[in-house]
């Protein structure tokens, strides 16, 4: 397929209003996972209760499952391959930060409780993964301002260093 064609498909694909839903090795839908069988994001993206990254899964981390349900999948037959081979799976990163800015996952995701939805859309809904918010410094500084106090009297900060030291 000519890259100009693919380029238009992959644009028809996307949702008004999305910026990027980049086509990946593995057509993974997360509107079956965490839609239909309501699988929590924290079960896969592990690392964002205890990182500053979320981090995607090791292949094994599907495995884990598909070794026993939908083997003959061609997608989960990529991913046992993956497995097999010992290469990780080259997916496309949809969300990402400026390297100026310091963002923690697990601050956002244990200690402020925040839904991923609330950065990342209806992640249930999508069967490509795409980018609802910019994740620009707006954003955050909306989400940052508009924070009610905890019960402890917490408050985000909207400190320049905050993200930016």
């Amino acid at each position: 397929m000519p890259p100009v064609l693919g380029a238009i498909l992959a644009l028809a694909l996307v949702p008004a209003g999305c910026s990027y839903a980049p086509e990946q090795p593995v057509a993974y839908s997360h509107a079956v996972h965490a839609g239909k069988y309501q699988i929590q994001c924290l079960h896969c993206h592990f690392g964002a209760e205890r990182s500053r990254h979320a981090g995607v899964p090791p292949a094994q981390a599907c495995m884990n499952c598909h070794s026993q349900v939908k083997r003959d999948s061609p997608e989960v037959e990529k991913i046992s391959a993956a497995v097999n081979s010992g290469k990780p799976i080259a997916w496309v990163r949809v969300h990402r930060f400026p390297d100026h800015a310091f963002f923690d996952h697990s601050r956002h995701v244990k200690v402020a409780e925040i839904r991923c939805q609330t950065c990342h859309g209806p992640v249930e809904t999508m069967n490509r993964v795409y980018q609802v918010e910019s994740m620009g410094m707006g954003f955050c500084l909306d989400c940052h301002r508009n924070t009610q106090p905890s019960a402890d009297g917490f408050k985000p900060s909207i400190d320049c260093a905050g993200c930016h030291s």
